[in-house]
């Protein structure tokens, strides 16, 4: 399976959630590939934030090869699983895409964790280590919701 995590600039949000699937998916084996984007070129080719790879590295997960990327319409059919961290990134997603943007493996991340909500990860980017924090945690809880049911899906 191969799974794309998109935020906005591609150096907080989205870096970690790749980071945390892949270790995840990883250590059972699926054979995922999980990357991130972002859907403004703010950071193109720069690392994650300095936070963000310390909050990962602080769980066993290092990030820092990752470079940022911004979103492009070929992703759509590159993945077949598209997360959007947040609100406003899902509708440029779907703007980026159109008119073939709305099919369902482009989703808000946090669905996987409380379906039918629609609610967005918080940017912690503005913010202290403590919105870094608070951003792993969702981002490892929904991961884990991921992994329960797509590799249940695919008898792992």
């Amino acid at each position: 399976m191969r799974i794309l995590m998109v935020c906005l600039g591609n150096i907080c949000r989205s870096p970690i959630a790749e980071g945390v699937l892949q270790h995840k998916s990883d250590l059972k084996g699926l054979g995922w590939v999980v990357e991130s984007a972002g859907t403004e070129s703010y950071h193109v080719g720069e690392p994650p934030h300095k936070l963000s790879q310390k909050i990962c590295l602080e769980n066993g997960i290092d990030i820092s090869h990752q470079r940022a990327r911004k979103f492009t319409k070929a992703d759509a059919g590159h993945y077949d699983l598209i997360y959007a961290m947040a609100d406003d990134v899902l509708h440029e997603i779907h703007r980026t895409t159109a008119p073939n943007g709305s099919g369902g493996h482009i989703r808000l991340f946090l669905e996987e964790l409380n379906p039918g909500m629609k609610e967005s990860v918080p940017d912690p980017y503005y913010g202290g280590e403590d919105g870094y924090h608070h951003v792993f945690d969702l981002v490892n809880r929904t991961c884990d919701a991921i992994i329960y049911r797509y590799g249940h899906q695919i008898g792992k």
